[in-house]
């Protein structure tokens, strides 16, 4: 199955860092390793390695990244007498298919979902946002969206932040979809989505906004459900989270590292 990440947004709330790059791919930890590859990892820990990124800002940065990352964990020599021939000795990198798609610099989050519904053909997705992390159980999370034969699953955690607001009834379904108000405490969109094929025909175009658009009306049909996840979630906003994070990994604390465990 293969797994969507938005990671084409301006990331104006951390411009210290992503004025120079794509946010997903501002470094957490002391090994220089990206929150996109992050997130990726907990996906590929439950056996999902087909990626499509959504690129926009900066996403010739993406690109070179993953260019030059096969290079960068493998020993390699490189014979200059033979017409520089490479010869790989041992390579660590994961099982990835990466797909990078530049999905344009200014498009809404669904129209950027739209934008590779060729690479995804007829098939269900997972998708998610590359700029949060998450200890999540996704094959539980996949098990609960095939139980309930609906379009679309999102990722609901409790937390007095101000996302997108969910109203959840007691079936799990979500009964409405809704912009944050600044008192609000209630389960919010983490993203960790599932979605079947349908959602495409919920997307009109670049300037479709999934969380104020699509999932609205998802909701408003009965054809969103949530998924509550009491576990660790954390996004990467701002400096002030981005610290958070890099503190967790210092102390080998990292709830969502779960490859290493």
């Amino acid at each position: 199955m293969k797994v969507v990440i938005l990671a084409g947004g301006y990331g104006t709330r951390i411009s210290e860092e992503s004025q120079y790059k794509p946010k997903p791919m501002i470094e957490i930890g002391s090994d220089g390793k990206p929150i996109l590859w992050h997130i990726m990892k907990e996906y590929s820990y439950y056996g999902f390695n087909e990626f499509i990124i959504c690129a926009g800002y900066k996403q010739h940065v993406i690109k070179e990244w993953f260019a030059d990352y096969f290079l960068h964990n493998s020993d390699i020599t490189f014979d200059f007498t033979r017409g520089n021939q490479q010869i790989v000795h041992n390579q660590q990198c994961e099982p990835w298919k990466v797909t990078v798609v530049n999905t344009g610099l200014d498009t809404m989050t669904g129209g950027r979902i739209k934008r590779i519904q060729p690479f995804v053909n007829n098939e269900r997705f997972m998708m998610t946002y590359g700029d949060g992390v998450c200890d999540i159980n996704l094959k539980d999370l996949l098990a609960f969206h095939e139980s309930h034969g609906k379009i679309a699953t999102l990722t609901a955690v409790m937390l007095e932040q101000q996302k997108g607001i969910l109203d959840i009834g007691g079936d799990n379904a979500v009964k409405a979809f809704r912009e944050k108000n600044l008192s609000d405490s209630a389960p919010i969109n983490a993203g960790y989505m599932v979605f079947e094929p349908e959602i495409f025909n919920y997307i009109d175009n670049d300037e479709t906004i999934l969380e104020r658009d699509t999932l609205e009306k998802l909701a408003a049909e009965g054809q969103l459900m949530s998924y509550l996840h009491r576990g660790f979630w954390q996004c990467m906003d701002t400096k002030r989270e981005r610290d958070q994070l890099n503190k967790l990994l210092a102390s080998n604390a990292a709830p969502w590292k779960k490859w290493e465990k």
